[in-house]
């Protein structure tokens, strides 16, 4: 729920001229770009424009998210730092278990969403490029993005008006509450982990997803953890690795998924890739369906990373950045109770030292 109360009432005013200001010095910046500027959260600048273009939105997000299905085709856009995945489809086969939901659009949008982390929304209208631009932006307390939906030519906007207006907040100030960023508390020293008691438990996995709770059991940061287990599970490769594998992956019609997370959401494309164009600094694919942009120069560290299932061995490419976030995270595409392709394991030996194999 949104709360602007204890802020000053000079505080949007200021803010709203600050940003008018600014985007007119730079009129082709993006907005999450301009609040870093700035030093403010983009909900913030994006909250000075309510009473015009935007609606501070308010209810129960779970409901609001069901209630997507009735607009159509629309983009799904997650991003993170560093990472943009942008994927068209439909908002279907939605489900939610308490705070944790599933959207599965067969082919579109795939999305695991974690509510909790769910505390501000907003419909935004913006003058694009080739004409109005509408969205629902979705943001944590922070005021950090964690999930955007684009109309299309194929949406419905007469629900995207209604939507707007059944869960339009009473509240329309345009200022906009947030708190401060928590500093990410470091990881254990490397001498205080159970190394061979966590690479026992490694070896005994059975499924992907319990990864992280590993990791929680040995109290073990993730990057700490790859880099202190052995090669057979976790190998370090090359930072332009993300761009080998696109690039094979499109040369051999190799079907594979794409990772894109930050708090809220993680956004999955499932597939093949075609067109991967490298533009300095960024990798990008440019398909009919999904884009994705990553800032190849923010990869501090890329690994293989090789967990035991039920299926058979599961191979990874995982990408951070240099505070150990996670940037993005490439699988081989496969069907629930079969291993991974052989194409796959190919490709991603590519990337290994001579005389190993992933």
């Amino acid at each position: 729920m949104t709360n602007t109360s204890n802020l000053p009432s000079t505080a949007s005013g200021d803010l709203k001229f600050v940003w008018q200001t600014f985007h007119s010095v730079n009129p082709k910046i993006r907005i999450r770009d301009a609040a870093a500027q700035l030093g403010v959260s983009e909900a913030e600048l994006v909250a000075t424009s309510c009473g015009e273009n935007v609606v501070r939105l308010d209810g129960e997000w779970d409901q609001f998210v069901h209630r997507l299905a009735e607009i159509g085709p629309v983009m799904a856009l997650t991003r993170n730092d560093h990472a943009v995945s942008e994927k068209y489809g439909t908002f279907r086969n939605i489900k939610f278990h308490g705070q944790m939901g599933l959207v599965l659009d067969k082919g579109g949008i795939d999305l695991r969403l974690f509510m909790r982390h769910w505390h501000m929304g907003f419909s935004v209208e913006t003058e694009g490029k080739h004409g109005k631009l509408r969205s629902f932006q979705f943001f944590d307390r922070h005021g950090t993005a964690l999930h955007k939906v684009y109309l299309t030519e194929k949406s419905d906007i007469n629900v995207y008006e209604r939507l707007s207006t059944e869960f339009a907040s009473d509240d329309q100030q345009p200022l906009q509450w947030t708190e401060p960023i928590e500093p990410r508390a470091p990881d254990r020293p490397d001498s205080k982990i159970d190394l061979s008691g966590l690479e026992e438990a490694w070896n005994a996995l059975e499924d992907t997803h319990d990864f992280n709770n590993l990791l929680d059991r040995f109290g073990v940061g993730r990057v700490q953890a790859l880099r202190l287990v052995n090669d057979d599970h976790a190998c370090r490769v090359s930072t332009s690795a993300l761009s080998d594998v696109l690039h094979m992956a499109a040369q051999y019609n190799s079907a594979i998924m794409i990772f894109v997370a930050n708090p809220g959401v993680i956004q999955i494309h499932s597939g093949p890739v075609y067109t991967v164009k490298s533009t300095d600094p960024w990798v990008n694919v440019l398909d009919d369906g999904f884009n994705l942009h990553v800032r190849e120069d923010h990869i501090t560290s890329a690994w293989i990373v090789r967990k035991p299932t039920n299926d058979g061995l599961v191979s990874s490419l995982e990408l951070y950045d240099r505070k150990e976030k996670t940037i993005a995270m490439v699988f081989a595409q496969r069907k629930e109770g079969e291993a991974a392709p052989e194409a796959w394991h190919s490709i991603l030996s590519t990337l290994l030292p001579a005389g190993r194999t992933a």
